[in-house]
């Protein structure tokens, strides 16, 4: 059993759509990546390396490898889920939840590396934490490989909560 549910009424993308809507749900995701990279290489320097972190903070160079492998996770997740559904239309609900997860998760980026506030940080990543369930939750009716793709993903975030609220408390 693949894990995909469709209708009897769906039909699969031919090869070339579902490469070229592959790449986009990567170019995608990548696109946002870049744009949190951008503004957090911007305070890694000045502001974050001055700051009180705790012990179990990961070095620097843990986090772009761990994001990255994330992305591609994301969009191959994405990608399944539009598969699965047969069009944008048909998975058109749960993707836009995916869509606010990821617009979510460049907002921590602003939050805490651009405004320099652990703290609403704090507050943005627990929210972040319930968009990335409730994409889970949406993905496992569509694709459960989508679903399971994904709970690195919410796991890191999850960290990274943890993370955000020890940092926020060590500098306050």
């Amino acid at each position: 059993m693949s894990g995909d549910f469709r209708s009897g009424s769906e039909q699969v993308p031919g090869v070339a759509l579902s490469i070229l809507m592959l790449f986009a749900f990567l170019g995608t995701v990548f696109a946002v990546a870049a744009a949190g990279a951008f503004v957090t290489t911007a305070n890694l320097e000045s502001w974050y390396a001055g700051i009180a972190k705790p012990d179990f903070t990961p070095a620097n160079w843990v986090f772009p490898i761990v994001w990255n492998f994330l992305f591609l996770l994301m969009g191959i997740s994405g990608w399944l889920v539009w598969r699965a559904a047969g069009s944008l239309d048909a998975a058109g609900g749960v993707l836009s939840i995916f869509a606010a997860q990821l617009m979510l998760n460049f907002a921590w980026s602003i939050l805490f590396f651009g405004l320099h506030n652990p703290g609403l940080a704090l507050a943005e990543v627990i929210v972040l934490d319930c968009a990335i369930a409730a994409t889970i939750a949406g993905f496992w009716r569509h694709s459960r490989l989508a679903a399971m793709l994904l709970v690195p993903y919410l796991l890191w975030s999850l960290f990274a909560s943890w993370l955000t609220g020890a940092i926020w408390l060590l500098n306050s």
